[in-house]
């Protein structure tokens, strides 16, 4: 499954309102300035901080920039 390009473009961090970023493997849109992957379920995303997980240092550094 992928995230069609227009809506990746609509889409932002509910908390930081900055660009999200879409890793298809691991289902999630990653916020770098939060630290938070919020979960793709069902091509619906889940923007709710609850939902989100931390991520870490070392996956925001094999991340693409």
């Amino acid at each position: 499954m992928t995230l069609d390009e227009r809506t990746l473009a609509l889409l932002v961090c509910p908390l930081c309102k900055g660009k999200l970023l879409w890793q298809a493997e691991a289902q999630e849109l990653i916020c770098r300035g939060d630290r938070l992957a919020y979960p793709v379920r069902n091509q619906i995303p889940h923007l709710l901080e609850s939902a989100a997980r931390q991520v870490s240092a070392d996956e925001l550094e094999q991340l693409p920039k």
